[in-house]
């Protein structure tokens, strides 16, 4: 009695079990994984996304299956002739089947790759107007491939690409960027640099010298080294070149001279400079309107007491301009601008072995801005105003009321300046060199008459009635180019 009730319990679950099979594979082939269809006459190959599942049908019945990679890929037999695939890690592997003759009757070689139609979603839901891009896959890498608007959009591209796209060993994600950016991508750059300096200075200075008639007795004042004492003999003075007005006077059989450093000085300088450049996005442009001086450098002799060798290294000097522009969009341009003014100096010039080396002043700014195509910044505004006085004098003498100018050397020193930089970034494309325009187009030589008689130094129809620029000023005419 217990063996047929265990044997109707085997009967049961028995029954259920081919009843379930029988029901998941209804549910699958009515709703579940995509179905694939093979046949044994043709080669096989199959794109499996990671962890999905597809059905595998073959054609004739399989008694076994084997999986190179279980890793990258999982197999189950529901029935003789169905197969349930899996993707379980990016990367290529192959299944074999085996009828029921216990030969090999298919091989079917299968990629499993990532998911990217999650990352399609949200690249069009996060940049809904970037309807070039196409996304690729491959086992092991995303490929991103067509063109962008701008350079912030690429990047951010990118960023989201990265999250889904598969790791490496060192668990960096794979992407291939072959994404371009669209529109123009040279960027020309005017600066404007204006400066303007005025200078003024006031100084006066007096020695004087005193000898008897038999050159025995004398007095010499040596203040702010106006004059010098010459050797060997005592009583003689000699004038230094800052010494502009010399007064002798003769009484009483003794000479007096008075040596007089008396200076009023005004300058005025003038600085204008307007270089343009040209580059891609994303490199350094360079520009420099001056020149180079030597500075001499002293070399180690080869042994002691040796006479060192003088070599000769250059410095630059002048308007110098460095960019580095980005393109971030259409009518967006990121930027770092680093503009330099210097000048030499000669009155802290310092001698070596003979040469003169100047000292260079210099007005350097460096920074990063955003703008616009066409739209102006400045970057570097300086006003600088410094007032120097000196005064030498004798004690107790140099304090005299009026006498005591005699005894003083005063040094009154001031000095404005005004500088600034004005920055205007540009989106161009070449240019037709057909409709492109020379300063040297319009010159005509002039003819003898012209030349001789007229003094010109243009010919008639020259620039003198067809001028590039009606601003004034030059030499003789207008000066200037209009830019295309």
């Amino acid at each position: 009695m217990k063996i047929r009730k265990m044997i109707d319990g085997k009967v049961i679950v028995s029954f259920w079990v081919i009843l379930t099979i029988c029901f998941l594979s209804f549910t699958c082939w009515a709703a579940g994984p995509a179905r694939v269809r093979v046949n044994a006459t043709e080669p096989q190959r199959l794109s499996l996304v990671l962890g999905k599942s597809i059905i595998i049908e073959s054609e004739d019945p399989v008694t076994r299956v084997s999986c190179a990679a279980p890793d990258i890929a999982n197999a189950v037999v529901l029935t003789p002739r169905q197969i349930y695939l899996t993707g379980k890690a990016p990367g290529i592997t192959n299944l074999t089947l085996w009828d029921t003759s216990n030969r090999v009757s298919t091989i079917i070689d299968i990629d499993v790759l990532p998911d990217v139609a999650r990352l399609k979603e949200k690249l069009y839901q996060m940049f809904p107007e970037e309807k070039n891009i196409s996304v690729t896959v491959s086992p092991d890498a995303v490929n991103l491939t067509g063109t962008v608007t701008s350079a912030a959009d690429l990047s951010q591209v990118l960023g989201v690409a990265q999250s889904y796209a598969p790791k490496d060993k060192e668990g960096k994600p794979r992407v291939n960027n072959y994404l371009e950016v669209r529109g123009v991508q040279q960027v020309m750059l005017e600066v404007r640099v204006s400066e303007m300096s005025r200078t003024l200075l006031r100084q006066l200075g007096i020695n004087f010298s005193y000898i008897s008639a038999n050159g025995q007795n004398f007095g010499i004042s040596l203040l702010n080294q106006l004059t010098t004492a010459a050797s060997p003999s005592p009583g003689a003075v000699t004038g230094s070149n800052s010494v502009n007005a010399i007064l002798r006077f003769l009484g009483g059989g003794a000479t007096w001279t008075v040596f007089i450093d008396a200076l009023k000085e005004n300058d005025l300088t003038k600085v204008l400079a307007e270089p343009t450049l040209i580059t891609l996005s994303g490199q350094t442009a360079n520009f420099l309107a001056g020149g180079e001086y030597p500075i001499p450098v002293p070399q180690s002799g080869a042994g002691v007491g040796t006479v060192p060798t003088i070599t000769i290294e250059y410095k630059q000097f002048g308007v110098s301009l460095s960019f580095t522009p980005t393109v971030l969009s259409n009518n967006k341009i990121s930027m770092k601008v680093s503009p330099e003014v210097s000048e030499l100096d000669f009155t802290q010039a310092i001698s070596l072995q003979g040469y003169v080396i100047p000292s260079l002043t210099t007005r350097r700014v460096s920074t990063v801005i955003e703008l616009a195509d066409g739209q102006s910044f400045a970057i570097a505004g300086l006003l600088k105003d410094e007032v120097k006085e000196i005064a030498q004098k004798y004690p107790v003498l140099g304090d005299i009321p009026i006498l005591g100018v005699l005894f003083r050397s005063s040094s009154f020193q001031k000095s404005e300046t005004e500088l600034i930089v004005i920055v205007t970034p540009h989106l161009v494309k070449p240019l037709d060199m057909a409709k492109q325009t020379l300063p040297t187009d319009q010159y005509i030589e002039p003819n003898d008459f012209e030349f001789y008689v007229l003094g010109k130094m243009e010919g008639e129809g020259g620039y003198e009635k067809n001028p590039p620029l009606k601003n004034g000023g030059g030499l003789e005419g207008d000066f200037g180019h209009i830019k295309p």
